[in-house]
């Protein structure tokens, strides 16, 4: 499957609905990514917006 990032939460998923925001707009046109293992006390995931762990696209086009 092709991976696609959540518009809203950036999050990478394989399917067609983000499984954090249940959104379903998707893009495969994003650059690079983020892991964020453990997303309680990040500064890098509190500045991206990440709740949940999980890949996070850095770039959106």
């Amino acid at each position: 499957m092709v991976e696609k990032a959540c518009i809203k939460c950036r999050l990478i998923v394989s399917g067609d609905v983000c499984p954090t925001c249940h959104e379903s707009e998707l893009t495969k046109t994003f650059e690079g990514y983020i892991l964020v293992v453990n997303p309680e006390g990040s500064q890098v995931a509190e500045a991206i917006g990440a709740r949940v762990p999980g890949r996070y696209a850095l770039k959106i086009k």
